[in-house]
């Protein structure tokens, strides 16, 4: 009787441990980390973001001195201003030009009316040669005249011209320098550039920054991805997007099932890692599946899990 009473249990353990299905694939979750870092140098004035807080994409949470930023763009944007004051006023100077020109056209116009007058009175003898050849000289002269200053207008207009571009030329380097200080100045503002959740901060406000600085990890914890294993005779089963079972360990020795679908499956084989499997089964080669599983906060990064296809 007490030989029996001992074996009783052994043989439920055993008819137990029978009929509980042997899981295809182990592993252990994983989500895709982000470790934002600073992309300016100088004091960090704010940074309002703690461990285990959600960020949304595109957030402020912190800002960085730029003062220095600041003073260095007000500095070039006055020598803008004092090259801008040496640009020649080039139509005033040009105006002086058709103003001359117009004279010219004027007394160009009534020399014109008065020979059309001597060559009336010439017919009837009313007028002399001399007069008439007296007033070509003039229109000639007149002609002339405005020929030169013509010539002086363009080239005036040639200089001042060269002149300016060569103001423009100093100018423009001094544009590409503020645009470049405004690019710095919009990168002291710490921007989250992806959502999720804070997993460790890395700084804190009052700290010294420096470009590259890491200043905190996120990833997005809404679904996480487990990394299995599986033996080189399974992968004829298996399928991208193919919905799988997984389990994590519950309380009571339970197990807690949920799905998930395969998103990767490695076209190399590899040894079977360390926190798998036995030491023995670690020289065994396995191909590693990576499994999407929506969280519903019950999974945990570096949790291990089972696979039943």
């Amino acid at each position: 009787m007490k030989y029996l009473l001992l074996t009783l249990p052994l043989v439920l353990f055993a008819a137990c441990q029978k009929s509980a299905p042997k899981a295809d694939a182990y592993g252990n979750f994983e989500a895709d980390e982000r470790i934002i870092s600073s992309e300016a140098n100088g004091q960090i004035l704010e940074l309002r973001l703690e461990e285990g807080q959600t960020l949304q994409a595109g957030q402020w949470i912190g800002r960085v001195d730029s003062t220095q930023l600041v003073l260095k763009k007000e500095q070039l944007r006055a020598s803008i201003r004092a090259i801008a004051a040496k640009s020649p006023a080039i139509r005033a100077q040009l105006a002086v030009f058709e103003k001359q020109l117009d004279a010219s056209r004027e007394q160009l116009n009534a020399l014109q009316r008065e020979k059309l007058r001597v060559e009336k009175l010439l017919k009837s003898d009313a007028a002399t040669p001399k007069q008439l050849d007296d007033l070509n000289d003039q229109m000639t002269l007149v002609q002339r005249q405005m020929d030169v200053t013509l010539g002086q207008r363009s080239a005036t207009d040639a200089s001042l011209g060269i002149q300016k571009d060569g103001l423009l030329a100093e100018i423009l380097p001094l544009e590409k320098q503020i645009a470049q200080l405004d690019d710095q100045i919009a990168k002291c503002r710490i921007i989250n550039p992806a959502a999720g959740t804070v997993l460790t901060r890395y700084a804190e406000t009052g700290e010294l920054s420096t470009f590259g600085k890491p200043l905190y990890k996120v990833a997005d914890l809404s679904q996480l991805v487990l990394r299995a294993y599986i033996a080189g005779d399974q992968l004829g089963s298996i399928r991208i997007g193919q919905q799988v079972r997984v389990g994590i360990d519950a309380p009571e020795g339970k197990m807690k099932e949920c799905t998930g679908n395969i998103t990767w499956i490695a076209s190399k084989a590899e040894f079977t890692p360390k926190i798998i499997q036995t030491k023995d089964e670690r020289v065994n080669l396995v191909y590693a599946i990576k499994i999407a599983v929506a969280n519903d906060g019950s999974l945990k990064i570096g949790m291990p899990a089972e696979v039943r296809l």
